[in-house]
């Protein structure tokens, strides 16, 4: 404040004050000389005023309708199922993760617009020359900063543009039920429904359906209705391969065939160490039998967020998330050494049968995939 500036009044005479006395007191205190302050639309209801109120609308409701495009794709997936390339269905599916980009992209984007475009058009263009000094706010600065935001919501007109307010508030609802429905829709699952069935979180497509049934490791040849399973001399030393559960009541099940390469915990990476490498593995407590020779299985799901650990370096034995980066040690029973993973990738146990298949002995003793609440590591 200068001090040539006008002499603060006493509370009494402070709180006599209205508005627009609080707002010239408050300049000039703060040694403010306003140049100009004109009225975006000095006469009210034309419609040229009209239009602008109605183009600040449309792009606030564009962002609710967006929004709301968003959380129905997010709540109902199956619409979008899985379909192997070349067969019907593909393209709709392939149009799904474009469609989230686009919808929660286009919700955010519209919002900005709307505010930018309120601005613009019925915010005052205020011009104002301030001297600036030093020390902290004092009561009255507080009080006529006030009636100065008060002031300046006055003239922008807001308080009577129910169309505008309203539309705002339903594209922010809706952004703001679009990004919730992200942390959300994890909860959505009960961990707890059916725990011992095939379909719980605790269990994966690996799990048997009666004791003596025979899961086998399948390869993905491209084509969904072709069993070809893997033999102990299929792969070189230093190789890896994404297999997939099969049991030979699928067979003939052309659904059950296609399903087994759909369901998100059934990929499982094979890898075949070279005999100098599998000489130094360090295994995992109580899963100490969970390999094959040189062959181990690894769920390909990381245990950070759920992305494919599609990546594997024979040079350094490492299979890699290109997601987040995380890095998990092949040697050290898939445990993580770099990135933002702080669990090991479940281990599938793996044998061969009389015949030279590779089979599983059973599913993963624990859940795969990211952390949920109710589970302990």
């Amino acid at each position: 404040m200068s001090a040539e500036g006008p002499k603060p009044p006493t509370e009494a005479e402070l709180a006599d004050m209205d508005r627009d006395q609080l707002v010239k007191l408050g300049t000039a205190l703060d040694g403010v000389e306003i140049v100009e302050y004109p009225t975006p639309w000095p006469v009210e209801g034309t419609k040229a005023e009209k239009r602008a109120e109605r183009a600040v609308a449309l792009w606030f409701v564009l962002a609710a309708i967006a929004g709301l495009a968003f959380v129905v794709l997010i709540a109902w997936p199956h619409w979008f199922e899985y379909k192997e390339p070349g067969t019907t269905g593909y393209t709709k599916y392939t149009l799904y993760t474009p469609l989230l980009g686009i919808t929660l992209g286009l919700a955010v984007l519209s919002i900005g617009i709307g505010a930018v475009l309120y601005t613009k058009k019925f915010i005052p263009a205020e011009v104002a020359v301030q001297e600036r000094g030093d020390g902290g706010s004092k009561e009255v600065d507080k009080a006529t900063i006030l009636a100065q935001l008060a002031h300046s919501g006055s003239h922008s007109t807001i308080a009577r543009r129910s169309l505008i307010k309203r539309s705002a508030g339903a594209g922010a609802g809706v952004l703001g039920l679009a990004v919730a429905a992200l942390p959300v829709a994890s909860f959505i699952k009960d961990p707890w429904k059916d725990t011992d069935g095939r379909d719980s979180l605790w269990h994966s497509g690996w799990k048997k359906n009666f004791p003596d049934e025979v899961v086998y490791l399948r390869r993905n040849t491209g084509r969904p209705h072709e069993v070809s399973l893997v033999r102990v001399e299929d792969l070189d030393a230093g190789a890896m391969e994404t297999v997939f559960p099969f049991r030979e009541s699928e067979r003939e099940d052309e659904h059950a065939l296609s399903a087994a390469f759909k369901r998100v915990d059934n990929p499982v990476m094979l890898i075949r160490l070279r005999p100098t490498d599998a000489a130094k593995v360090v295994k995992r407590a109580k899963q100490e039998d969970y390999n094959f020779g040189d062959y181990y299985a690894y769920t390909k799901i990381c245990s950070h967020v759920g992305c494919p650990t599609s990546l594997y370096e024979q040079r350094t034995n490492r299979i890699l998330c290109p997601c987040h980066q995380s890095q998990f040690d092949a040697l050290h029973y898939a445990k993580p050494i770099f990135g933002p993973a702080t669990r090991p990738l479940a281990q599938l146990p793996i044998t061969v049968d009389k015949e030279g298949f590779l089979i599983a002995r059973g599913d993963f003793n624990e859940a795969v995939g990211p952390a949920f609440w109710e589970r302990k590591s």
